[in-house]
């Protein structure tokens, strides 16, 4: 039950429970002003029954023929009681009418009042959901007197100021510092190719140099990826409309040299190949990043599996992204671990392999960030034969 139903329902609640209460009092009062019901006090002048107050004794021809004092002081009593009986219940039925339609008008009052009580509230509330990398300046500014939910979205918005300074500061840290180490890698890079291209250069030193290229290789990877995920944190500043049949296409044509040297066979089962069956799928978005995201994943499940195993590659609706493949067996505990920086969730991988270069440990990271700055999910699930299942998830467009 909602806070709003819950202040309505006190208020009608508090309403009735003062209804009744004043109702009951009203009730005492006018039941102790209306004459009693019994007549103890009937007195006989001349033969004749008389309340106290009444006009004095009327002739024995008054009170009518073969009427006797007895039965008209019952008489008199009957009419008491019928009339204090008749007050009271008039009572009774108008006031609970009267209490049951302004209960009504309370509960409806009450509604309206907690909806604009709450109205703040629900400002900071959609604040708080439109907030993402790509929009960390939004802000709640209410407007209004000073009281306690002002000064509530006020304290919100200090917090987001030092969240969004935070922020900012550590990616531009990321940045500065991986185009800082650009430079000197190229220049160690160029470096060690002139040593090792030198006549006469021993085999030591080129197995040495082959060595620190390995290691350059590696180091420039960890930077370039550093780099997208500092921008893909940063959120979209341009947006396109990006078809990503497409996208998918050309990484899939890629990456089918790297998965024939691997040993691993590279499957696209497209989703309707022909466009007439199914309109291709439309993202609003980056399409170099778009590009970057579906080539993370084919890559990892190339490098993460085993020779002579298969990569599955599929696109459509929902998912509009599908990557499968086999490798070894990965613990359901560690699926979502493996979206953070580093991380490699107990996976094995071909970098035990002689010769194979192992991954950075941020693929995977770039692909989760890249997706929640399209407005999307990526989700991973261990195949029970082995390797993973990756499904993307992202906000689509109807072709033209």
């Amino acid at each position: 039950m909602s806070v709003r139903i819950r202040l309505a329902l006190t208020c009608g609640g508090l309403f009735l429970l003062s209804g009744v209460v004043l109702l009951a009092v009203n009730y005492i009062l006018v039941r102790s002003a209306l004459p009693p019901a019994a007549a103890p006090a009937v007195r006989s002048f001349g033969g004749t029954m008389t309340m106290p107050g009444q006009p004095g004794p009327e002739p024995p021809d008054a009170i009518g023929t073969g009427s006797t004092p007895e039965s008209s002081g019952l008489t008199v009593v009957s009419a008491v009681r019928s009339y204090r009986g008749g007050v009271l219940n008039t009572l009774l039925v108008q006031s609970g009418v009267a209490i049951g339609a302004t209960l009504i008008l309370a509960l409806l009052l009450g509604w309206v009042v907690a909806d604009r009580t709450l109205r703040p509230v629900q400002a900071v509330v959609a604040t708080a959901r439109r907030l993402g990398a790509d929009n960390l300046d939004a802000r709640i500014r209410l407007r209004g007197p000073r009281d306690e939910l002002t000064e509530l979205a006020d304290t919100f918005d200090e917090m987001l100021d030092r969240l969004a300074a935070s922020f900012d500061s550590q990616r531009r840290f990321v940045a500065n510092a991986s185009h800082e180490l650009r430079t000197p890698l190229a220049a160690q890079r160029t470096l060690v190719e002139v040593a090792m291209g030198r006549p006469g250069a021993e085999p030591a030193l080129r197995e040495l140099g082959t060595r620190l290229l390995t290691m350059n290789v590696r180091i420039e990877a960890l930077i370039e990826g550093l780099l997208v995920l500092a921008r893909s944190d940063r959120g979209l500043a341009a947006r396109q409309v990006v078809c990503l049949d497409e996208v998918v296409e050309t990484v899939v044509d890629t990456h089918r040299a790297v998965a024939a040297e691997a040993g691993v066979d590279l499957r696209w089962e497209r989703t309707g190949r022909d466009r007439s069956a199914r309109p291709p799928d439309l993202v609003w978005g980056d399409r170099v990043l778009l590009e970057r995201m579906v080539s993370n994943l084919v890559d990892n499940a190339i490098k993460y599996n085993r020779r002579g195993g298969t990569v599955w590659v599929r696109d459509g609706r929902d998912p509009v992204l599908w990557v499968a493949n086999t490798g070894p067996s990965v613990p359901s505990s560690s699926a979502v671990d493996l979206f953070e920086p580093f991380s490699q969730a107990g996976r094995g991988s071909r970098g035990a392999e002689p010769g194979a270069q192992p991954g950075a440990g941020l693929g995977l990271s770039i692909v989760a960030s890249i997706v929640r700055a399209h407005g999307g999910s990526v989700r991973a699930v261990p195949r029970p034969e082995g390797g993973l299942e990756m499904a993307v998830f992202l906000p689509t467009r109807e072709s033209a």
